[in-house]
C-alpha cells in the first residue's frame, strides 16, 4: 500500500514546523521557465529549472540547475557515469515525487520515501543566498535559504551530488 503524496499546504506547514524561514508567493500556473519568468513578478533569489530524468539502467535522477543554465544531457550523463538520460514520464513523476508536470521541484523529494531518486544540484544554487522552487504545485513559488534547502534535502535522505552545471 502506498501513501498519498504530501499536499502543498501540508508541505509548507512541514517546513514551518521545522523552523525554516520561507516565503511563498502565489501566481497563475506556470509549466515552463519562460512562463515563470513572465508571471512570477519580482520574487527575490535564484530561480531554477528541474529535470526529472531516467537513465538507461532505470535509475531516476532529479537535476536542479539555475534557470539560465543550458544542460547537455549527453555530457551530464557522461560526467555522472550514467547511461543515456531521457525524460521520465508523467506517471512516474506523480508516483515518485507526487507532483504533476510543470511542478517538478526538489521539494518533491519529501514524497520519495524509498529514495529512488538521485539528486544533482547546481553548485551555484547550493551556494546562493535565497533559492526558489514550487511547493509541490506550480501555482506558487517558495523562497528558502540555500542552506535550509540543503538541510531539508538531508532530512529526506537525499544527499545531493553538487556539480558545476
Amino acid at each position: 500500500m502506498t501513501t498519498a503524496p504530501m499536499t502543498s499546504d501540508a508541505f509548507l506547514r512541514h517546513l514551518e514546523s521545522r523552523g525554516l524561514e520561507i516565503t511563498t508567493s502565489q501566481h497563475p500556473p506556470v509549466r515552463t521557465v519562460d512562463e515563470a519568468k513572465r508571471l512570477r513578478g519580482t520574487i527575490p533569489g535564484a530561480h531554477a529549472k528541474n529535470l526529472f530524468l531516467k537513465d538507461a539502467k532505470g535509475q531516476l535522477w532529479l537535476v536542479v540547475a539555475r534557470e539560465d543554465r543550458s544542460i547537455d544531457l549527453k555530457e551530464l550523463a557522461r560526467r555522472l557515469e550514467a547511461k543515456r538520460f531521457s525524460f521520465a514520464n508523467a506517471d512516474l513523476l506523480r508516483e515518485v515525487l507526487g507532483v504533476d508536470p510543470g511542478a517538478v521541484t526538489p521539494f518533491g523529494l519529501i514524497n520519495d520515501t524509498a529514495i529512488r531518486v538521485r539528486l544533482v544540484l547546481d553548485r551555484a544554487l547550493a551556494e546562493d543566498g535565497l533559492v526558489n522552487f514550487h511547493p509541490l504545485t506550480n501555482t506558487a513559488t517558495t523562497t528558502i535559504a540555500a542552506a535550509d534547502l540543503l538541510s531539508f534535502l538531508s532530512e529526506t535522505g537525499h544527499e545531493p551530488i553538487i556539480a558545476d552545471l
